[in-house]
């Protein structure tokens, strides 16, 4: 069961409004079904929309922000509960214990690490909490199309694969991570 969704997402907003409106759209989507957001703990760009959004909507919101980053990504003070970690390893821990699930939308750099380091603690065995990309307007295909590249130059092998759900609308992200872990859980 899927109770709390940690959130990657970009500190920035991006160049296009679709990216906003799918980070307003996911926070309200998951506060109203009662899922709880786990994310960076910052005001701006699509973390700062998603979190405002499920507040908005009544949910509840943990925001995870190392020391450093407090004034940088201008942290979010209304979390519901938020928390001040010494560096980014702890704060990565942090959110992964408090989450069900990973959601990845549109972002930089940083999102993509955590993305991949999700990715990769999933293909060590380290944990089988859902994986999900929001491709909003194909932002992520070119990572999609590096997967299948790595893939067929035999850098991913079949026996250690993990394959991200795909979303490309945020009403179809509860759904299917509730499906991936329930999949997760007959699997043992």
């Amino acid at each position: 069961m899927i109770r709390s969704v940690c959130l990657y997402c970009g500190s920035g907003a991006g160049l296009d409004p679709a990216y906003a409106a799918a980070a307003r759209e996911f926070g309200e989507t998951v506060a109203k079904a009662g899922v709880r957001l786990v994310y960076g703990g910052g005001g701006t760009g699509l973390m700062g929309e998603a979190a405002r959004a499920a507040l908005a909507a009544g949910g509840e919101v943990i925001g995870v922000i190392p020391r450093f980053l407090r004034e940088r990504e201008a942290q979010l003070n209304e979390c519901t509960e938020l928390v001040i970690t010494p560096g980014m390893h702890e704060r990565k821990q942090t959110m992964f214990d408090r989450a069900d699930a990973f959601v990845t939308l549109p972002g930089g750099v940083g999102t993509l690490e955590e993305l991949a380091e999700q990715m990769t603690w999933a293909q060590i065995g380290r944990h089988k909490k859902p994986i999900l990309i929001l491709d909003v307007k194909g932002f992520w295909r070119p990572l999609l199309a590096l997967f299948a590249h790595m893939r067929e130059a035999g850098f991913i092998r079949a026996e250690n694969e993990v394959k991200p759900i795909v979303a490309e609308k945020v009403v179809d992200i509860l759904p299917m991570l509730h499906a991936a872990a329930e999949r997760a859980q007959l699997a043992g």
